[in-house]
């Protein structure tokens, strides 16, 4: 399995545990109530504003303790080299994340257009926010055992 495959893993498994700490966490604290209460925007609003740095922060600090314990119990350092397969690896899994966002993105922007209350139009776009980045993940595993 190369050092690539390994960081794909790792970072699948960081975001399905922030996605389950974002529901087990977060999701319980919605204040009740009407959906279109000042309140409710206010605690959308800081839920993105932290959600997204600490997922940003949490990812980079994984991702370097992995490093660290790879490099402790094979004695070895982990190869980051990229070449042109990598790199086009990288661009197709992007671009398929992005079409996930997008996609996800239209569809909160359609709940709204149909009269939903602006929460759904939120969990849409946090459930594909993180969805593309499990889907990029996998992607990326996929694409580096087929040989692309």
């Amino acid at each position: 399995m190369s050092a690539q495959e390994r960081q794909a893993i790792v970072s699948l498994l960081t975001t399905l545990v922030l996605a389950v700490f974002f529901v087990g966490y977060v999701l319980p604290r919605y204040p009740a109530g009407n959906p279109y209460a000042p309140e409710v925007f206010r605690f959308w609003g800081v839920t993105f504003a932290v959600l997204v740095p600490v997922s940003i922060v949490s990812n980079i600090a994984v991702s370097i303790v992995f490093s660290m314990v790879y490099a402790m119990t094979t004695r070895q350092k982990a190869s980051y080299f990229t070449d042109e397969r990598d790199k086009t690896i990288e661009l197709r899994a992007l671009r398929i994340a992005l079409f996930v966002f997008i996609s996800g993105f239209s569809l909160a922007m359609g709940s709204l257009a149909i009269g939903m209350p602006p929460t759904v139009m939120f969990i849409i776009l946090m459930s594909f926010g993180y969805g593309s980045g499990v889907v990029a993940n996998i992607a990326k595993l996929y694409l580096y055992r087929e040989g692309s």
